[in-house]
């Protein structure tokens, strides 16, 4: 491992890169979450020359071990799987768009139906967000009503941020709070409400008062609580008995507690599911099933893009699933992020730091209570690079991470923890960061 301690901003090709990004791109970054602000902004390596598995060079030829989010949870198996790049390959070989359409994608449907015996029709995105704006066009064409209820964190479309319109906090407890809503039509506004995971009060508030205009329920299936008290049973009667789609978000969540999406584990059967990130391993690829009396609305709506013809995402996806399945990934998905939380846990109490651990296990987060959290967490970020490893205060564990890369990771932690604990303690934490430290970036309120 290469270390950067002592490396000023000037020799770090990275940061170089970066400063002149942000004079041609907005913000620097396509997503949020890779700013470097979300982590030691002098330091961050900010982009990477090659990735495998759970190995990262930067631009400097630093290598560094990635636990961290693992590309926010995209590369469910790790970085260039040779699996699912061989698939990919030989797709790029054969062509990957014309006239025509690809075959894969019919296979990939019939894969996803198998794996979802209550769904009976498919259709294909290659992002998130948009596979979200996808299913809640069809769920509105389903319903032929226009207000939204919605659980949890949905992206970056229209349709979800004109909740800020009313409220700044409306996303407060949903991931991300204060969100501008600037350039999302104020007419919007009125048309999506929000309610919490687990709190059914809150969802029936929303029926009381906008009930006959409600078209759709949209909610997350698990992120860092599992469901209470019923919780999906209760939503699922409402969506029944106003007679309107219930949408599960399983982008997130998909493929980390099972085969499949994590909703198949809690008995819930919803009208339309969602899934991107870890389908398809790191290549643009997203879904949206659902049962065949709501899905047909899709076509009486305007649903329609060129690049979702490719052939490249059906592909990966494909192979990253045939893998999954094969190897039950998402077994070892649990056991080594179960194996971190209680590392995090024991290093912490060891270090006299207090902590919380939080998250399912396969994408585990931890925060450290201190009145400065930000600078704890940066200055952590600052310490395990120079340790040679990519970290935050979040992990999303890979199939290419193992038992050895955890224990490794834990012993170096530890050490930093006690830093931090001893930092607070002398009052020194803000000397050691300076004033780069962290933004709070995407994080829950509640």
């Amino acid at each position: 491992m290469i270390s950067k301690k002592g490396l000023p901003r000037a020799q770090s090709r990275g940061q170089e890169l970066f400063a002149k990004a942000k004079k041609l791109i907005p913000g620097g970054t396509q997503l949020l979450s890779k700013r470097p602000d979300r982590y030691a902004p002098a330091v961050w390596p900010c982009y990477f020359d090659r990735a495998k598995g759970v190995e990262v060079w930067d631009l400097d030829s630093n290598h560094y071990i990635d636990m961290s989010n693992n590309s926010v949870g995209a590369c469910i198996l790790g970085a260039a799987d040779p699996d699912v790049d061989a698939a990919v390959n030989e797709a790029i070989k054969k062509g990957t768009v014309s006239t025509l359409n690809c075959p894969e994608e019919v296979e990939l449907a019939e894969l996803l139906l198998e794996l979802h015996p209550w769904a009976e029709m498919c259709r294909f995105a290659r992002t998130g967000g948009e596979a979200m704006a996808v299913a809640v066009r069809i769920a509105r064409g389903a319903s032929n009503k226009d207000i939204i209820a919605f659980c949890g964190y949905h992206g970056w479309h229209d349709w979800y941020i004109a909740a800020q319109h009313a409220s700044r906090d409306a996303l407060r407890g949903h991931l991300r709070a204060g969100l501008d809503p600037r350039g999302v039509p104020r007419a919007l506004e009125g048309t999506i409400f929000p309610f919490h995971y687990n709190n059914i009060e809150e969802l029936e508030a929303i029926v009381t008062k906008h009930g006959k205009e409600l078209g759709a329920i949209v909610i997350e299936s698990v992120r860092d609580s599992e469901p209470k008290d019923g919780f999906f049973k209760k939503v699922r009667g409402i969506a029944d008995q106003l007679k309107i789609p219930l949408v599960i978000d399983d982008i997130s969540a998909g493929f980390r507690l099972c085969t499949g999406g994590a909703h198949l584990l809690y008995d819930l059967v919803p009208d339309i599911a969602v899934f991107a990130k870890g389908m398809s391993n790191g290549y643009p690829m997203a879904a949206i099933i659902g049962k065949k009396t709501t899905m047909e609305a899709a076509e009486k709506c305007f649903i329609s893009s060129t690049y979702w013809t490719e052939r490249v995402g059906p592909v990966a996806a494909l192979a990253t699933i045939k893998k999954h399945r094969k190897l039950k990934v998402h077994e070892h998905l649990i056991r080594l992020g179960g194996l971190m939380q209680e590392g995090w846990t024991k290093a912490a109490k060891e270090a006299g730091l207090p902590i919380t651990v939080s998250g399912m296990k396969p994408m585990s987060h931890f925060s450290i209570s201190c009145e400065e959290p930000q600078l704890a967490h940066t200055y952590f970020t600052q310490e395990m690079l120079k340790r040679g490893y990519l970290a935050g205060v979040d992990f999303y564990v890979t199939y290419a991470h193992t038992e050895e890369h955890i224990k490794k990771y834990l012993v170096d932690c530890a050490e930093v923890f006690k830093e931090i604990q001893k930092a607070l303690a002398d009052g020194t934490l803000k000397e050691k960061v300076g004033e780069d430290a962290a933004s709070a970036g995407f994080k829950r309120y509640t």
